[in-house]
């Protein structure tokens, strides 16, 4: 498996979206996204996208340098059209909108829709978060990517609508993002293209409804789902997403999911910031953060336990380890960016 350093891969990523004809500007945006959630160790949401995001621009799926477009605004509340513009770039524009509105009023809105897709939620709180700013994100996927199943259910019904919310500390900020799914399907995608290893048990459902531990089940018919996040309580999971794609579709203007989906192309996007100051002060926020943050990272260990992790943590290890040692890809997710890049005649780092 061959390792990269991270500038390298950013460098050799931007030149691919180069030259599948993105603005230089955007592909860097896009590159740097990717890359960040492999140094993080959210290898599902990193260069392996790479070849999809490629697909969808040579369909015209997805566009460069076109605007986000505003189609309401109010002091507090925007609402864009992303006109199929790449994720990351729209999601960014989307954030750059909302932050100003935060400052002066406690909170700023914005609301996306038909945007690509936009990557890890939580590169869009760590930014909110550093700029001293509470951020709660969730997006869908339009209504296609119907991959979750109702509790009792063999089909899919919902999509794996993550929910993330960052806050700030007087350290590294709390950042909790997850899919409301028992496992992100970009994490089965892995498993599936990386020849088409097990998956924990736990994530995956046959298209009978039996559980199974097979990736091709969630792409090759007879098509399997996705199971809640829960477990054995997997309505609280399945009820959370219900709503969270009630409002990625509906706040947006986008899609929920519905009979006959389109297949799956991008998001719609929800971001909602707050500034602490025009609360109780940004000063309490951060106090009662950190009180909270140190008091749970004291708890008592169990035997054999290193460390008591907050949301954030876990990322935060692997972008130190790997910012040092490089990003090391599975064979098949190297090859194939490979290929991608040598059919638009971009040289392939040795």
């Amino acid at each position: 498996m061959p390792t990269i350093a991270a500038g390298d891969l950013t460098d050799f990523v931007a030149a691919v979206f180069e030259g599948a004809g993105v603005a230089a500007d955007e592909a860097r945006t896009v590159a740097e996204s990717l890359v960040g959630a492999n140094l993080r160790g959210h290898d599902s949401h990193g260069v392996m996208r790479v070849a999809q995001y490629v697909d969808r621009l040579r369909e015209g799926a997805y566009r460069s340098g076109v605007e986000l477009r505003v189609e309401r605004e109010t002091p507090a509340v925007v609402v864009c059209d992303g006109q199929w513009g790449l994720g990351q770039v729209q999601a960014h524009r989307l954030l750059d909108k909302i932050i100003p509105k935060a400052r002066a009023l406690g909170l700023g809105a914005g609301a996306a829709r038909a945007v690509g897709h936009i990557g890890r939620l939580g590169e869009y709180a760590e930014r909110a978060a550093a700029e001293g700013l509470v951020l709660l994100a969730t997006v869908n996927t339009d209504g296609a990517g119907q991959r979750v199943a109702p509790p009792g259910g063999r089909e899919g019904r919902l999509g794996t609508n993550p929910l993330c919310i960052g806050v700030p500390t007087a350290g590294d900020p709390v950042v909790l993002d997850f899919g409301t799914s028992a496992a992100a399907e970009g994490k089965v995608r892995v498993y599936y293209i990386d020849g088409r290893r097990p998956v924990p048990e736990g994530w995956l459902l046959d298209h009978e409804g039996k559980p199974t531990t097979d990736p091709a089940s969630l792409y090759e018919p007879p098509v399997g789902t996705l199971l809640p996040m829960g477990g054995a309580q997997a309505y609280k999971g399945f009820g959370l997403s219900l709503v969270l794609d009630m409002l990625a579709g509906g706040l947006t203007g986008g899609r929920t999911c519905h009979p006959d989906p389109a297949p799956v192309r991008g998001n719609n996007v929800v971001f909602v910031a707050l500034e602490p100051d025009l609360f109780a002060g940004r000063d309490a926020l951060v106090r009662e953060a950190t009180t909270l943050a140190d008091h749970v990272r004291a708890c008592p260990r169990a035997e054999g336990v290193e460390a008591i992790l907050l949301p954030g943590d876990p990322e935060r290890r692997a972008l130190r380890q790997r910012s040092t040692s490089g990003i090391t890809l599975p064979d098949a997710h190297w090859a194939k960016l490979a290929e991608v890049a040598r059919g638009l005649g971009v040289a392939v780092p040795v």
